[in-house]
């Protein structure tokens, strides 16, 4: 798998600079464009051509949070396809709890009251996300590794947390 950080010449970030990666992007595109090439064998046709959808590819991942934050778990293995995470117990019992709540819910106001403690926790991991993603670059390569076990903790937890908002959705379609 190709390294879209190396690629970019940039340090691997959860926050990189905005205008840095636009910059690159735009950069690499008028570089590896395909009609500046079109004179040249088909070797060096198809590397260009490659290169520019490796090009598109890193820019859509690497300007995206969600995209990019799941990009980074994935480089360090802390993310596959198919991967059971260990979700803390506690947040297991309270998603049980909201999920056994949802299937009695029987009118608008229950329904609200649990759609405002799903949208708490979510605003409490984005906070809790953002403070863990906030300084990751200053860290030695220790700390990296202890940090990124505690975001892809809050990743598989938002995954979750997902699907209980779509249960949440497709009960307020009822009302």
């Amino acid at each position: 798998m190709i390294n879209y950080f190396d690629f970019y010449a940039i340090p691997q970030s959860f926050n990189p600079d905005a205008a840095q990666l636009k910059k690159k992007f735009y950069e690499l595109s008028k570089q590896y464009h395909p009609d500046f090439y079109a004179n040249e064998g088909d070797t060096k046709q198809q590397e260009i051509l490659e290169l520019s959808t490796i090009n598109n590819k890193a820019y859509q991942t690497l300007s995206d949070p969600a995209k990019r934050l799941e990009y980074i778990l994935r480089l360090h293995d802390l993310v596959s396809d198919g991967a059971k995470p260990q979700l803390p117990a506690d947040f297991l019992m309270e998603m049980m709890d909201i999920n056994e709540r949802l299937m009695e819910v029987d009118n608008p106001a229950d329904l609200g009251s649990i759609t405002a403690e799903v949208l708490a926790v979510e605003g409490d991991m984005s906070d809790e996300l953002n403070s863990l993603t906030a300084d990751y670059e200053q860290l030695d390569d220790t700390a990296k590794e202890s940090r990124l076990n505690d975001i892809a903790n809050i990743y598989y937890r938002q995954k979750y947390l997902l699907r209980i908002k779509e249960s949440l959705n497709t009960f307020a379609s009822r009302f």
